[in-house]
């Protein structure tokens, strides 16, 4: 259930992220869902693709410093409300969320979120045992 996340950290120069995603489609690496956050020196850009071994490889290769992290993919009710319900279930069970962002596929009814927590097993236990769907990596890199 758990989903390989990389994490770059980038100048916040121009041209830094075309030449990340360069060399991402250069190698044949898909993006399915990415995140950036910045400040005025440097950028942490999160990305799931769909062949982490090998972004993680070719970005090293290209002077990147590039780390590999675990998240998951929540379904989350396409309503409003519906992210709150699940924040909601997380607080209940003092769950803490490091951050999250939106992923770019709905899965039936349900648009997908990707949360990073400080522990991905206690919220995979809490989230499940609550009747949420938690996708499987796999699926969330081949969407």
């Amino acid at each position: 259930m758990k989903v390989e996340q990389i994490s770059i950290f980038i100048e916040n120069k121009s041209g830094r992220l075309a030449e990340v995603t360069r060399v991402l489609g250069e190698s044949q690496v898909n993006i399915r869902a990415l995140s950036l956050a910045d400040t005025s020196d440097f950028g942490i850009l999160r990305l799931i693709v769909d062949n982490t071994d090998t972004a993680l490889k070719v970005l090293k290769d290209h002077s990147f410093t590039v780390n590999k992290t675990e998240v998951i993919g929540v379904e989350v009710p396409d309503q409003p409300g519906g992210l709150c319900s699940i924040l909601e279930i997380l607080d209940r069970n003092d769950i803490n969320v490091e951050y999250m962002y939106a992923f770019v596929e709905r899965s039936g009814g349900n648009a997908v979120i990707i949360f990073r927590f400080d522990n991905v097993d206690d919220a995979i236990k809490v989230l499940t045992a609550n009747g949420i769907t938690v996708l499987k990596g796999e699926r969330i890199s081949k969407l």
